[in-house]
């Protein structure tokens, strides 16, 4: 594939355009100041991909994604740490997820994106959560994909092909930028075009294996460097 005739670039957010990690374990330092934060933050992002090929898989109905991180919080809590946690604490804790700060390298490379470029956010978070986390993070999107537009979790189809719909172009004119091989990997098999953008502290403390692949049109360091490396 060639990048002569991209039109789109979508973006995942959880990871490559925002610091979860971060994020998250600073609230929860304040709302559980008894449990190791990082430990917590790790052990809950940890739930979040089983769950939600529970509802592609058919097992349960369509369910925002806020829903399910306060059922998989819930779990971890009292299954792992013997708490149960108040409504208020369950509010605040998954509300980080709609605050969590930007990669340094992000609102820029955005910014030079965006000249050239639709720039859109796909992700499994649902419009709301993803519009408060542009505002608090200065994410200057075209377009917000969240999964209830679609009623539908990467990485299936109807997220993917879903947006290049919405846009009016072909799947080889779209770009998926992530920082997860799964996520690239069902891009390309729906005729998208890939971007890795390496982030090893995603994770914090626990070390990240680079998931970069030569069958991405582009392995960067960075939404900057992805900017760079198209011309923007």
């Amino acid at each position: 594939m060639t990048t002569d005739a991209l039109k789109v670039l979508a973006f995942d957010t959880f990871g490559t355009v925002t610091d979860w990690h971060t994020g998250v374990s600073r609230v929860l330092t304040n709302v559980f100041p008894d449990l190791d934060p990082s430990e917590l933050a790790r052990e809950w992002r940890r739930r979040y991909q089983p769950v939600m090929a529970e509802v592609e898989g058919g097992d349960r109905p369509w369910t925002l994604l806020d829903d399910l991180q306060r059922e998989t919080l819930t779990d971890v809590l009292t299954q792992v740490h013997g708490i149960v946690a108040t409504e208020a604490q369950l509010d605040e804790a998954v509300h980080a997820w709609h605050v969590i700060p930007a990669w340094p390298d992000a609102s820029d490379g955005l910014r030079r994106l965006k000249r050239k470029y639709t720039i859109c956010a796909l992700s499994n978070g649902n419009v709301a959560l993803l519009n408060e986390m542009a505002k608090t993070s200065d994410l200057p999107w075209d377009v917000i994909g969240g999964s209830d537009l679609w009623r539908h979790y990467k990485p299936a189809r109807e997220t993917y092909l879903g947006l290049v719909d919405l846009l009016q172009v072909r799947p080889d004119e779209a770009m998926m930028v992530a920082t997860h091989s799964t996520d690239l990997e069902a891009a390309r098999g729906f005729g998208l075009q890939a971007a890795y953008v390496e982030r090893p502290d995603e994770w914090g403390p626990e070390t990240k294996t680079s998931e970069s692949s030569e069958l991405n049109a582009f392995n960067v360091g960075g939404i900057d460097e992805l900017a760079t490396a198209l011309g923007c």
